[in-house]
């Protein structure tokens, strides 16, 4: 799956993965290749974007987390890498 990690400020990962898990406002959430649709607001703490057996990790706060079709992209009021 195709993923996109954005903030207001610049773009922070763009490219395939194999797994992503987010801070939803209300729990942790995980996305694996071919998820249904999907749309929930995001919260504070950790997200983790799996990529071909790297693990890139990042504090996000607020924003969203869009699941359609083969890409997830997250946009993030602040996002910086832990």
């Amino acid at each position: 799956m195709h993923v996109t990690v954005i903030c207001p400020e610049r773009g922070v990962f763009d490219g395939a993965a194999d797994a992503v898990v987010a801070p939803a406002f209300d729990g942790q959430v995980g996305i694996l290749p071919r998820h249904a649709p999907f749309l929930t607001l995001l919260g504070n703490g950790r997200l983790t974007v799996r990529a071909g057996g790297v693990t890139h990790r990042f504090e996000v706060s607020g924003g969203f987390l869009q699941v359609a079709g083969d890409a997830v992209r997250i946009l993030a009021d602040q996002v910086q890498a832990s």
